[in-house]
């Protein structure tokens, strides 16, 4: 499993904003993406301007087609919500006991 890792930093206050926009317009974009499996948004609870965005992908080829033709359109979504551009950080996922992926063990 795969996952990419959005840091936001959104204009003054409009962090609530900025989470409702991903889940009114952005997850049924990511609910359609082929190796879609799972969106989850988190709001700073001391820095009122930042959300981090984790999408969770069934393979890095399938987070890489989002990223190339579906992504650019996100982006442009919630460009107006943001003081900076977004950082986006990718990583296979090690451990996870929702996904019940557990970690690999050493040869």
């Amino acid at each position: 499993m795969f996952t990419r890792i959005v840091e936001l930093t959104t204009k003054p206050g409009k962090n609530e904003q900025l989470s409702a926009t991903i889940n009114d317009k952005v997850l049924p974009v990511l609910k359609k993406q082929k190796g879609f499996v799972d969106e989850m948004v988190f709001v700073s609870d001391n820095d009122d301007n930042r959300v981090l965005a984790l999408s969770f992908w069934n393979t890095k080829e399938d987070a890489e087609q989002y990223r190339r033709v579906e992504y650019p359109k996100v982006q442009e979504t919630i460009r107006p919500l943001l003081e900076t551009e977004p950082v986006v950080r990718t990583f296979e996922v090690h451990t996870s006991t929702t996904h019940k992926i557990a970690a690999r063990k050493a040869a």
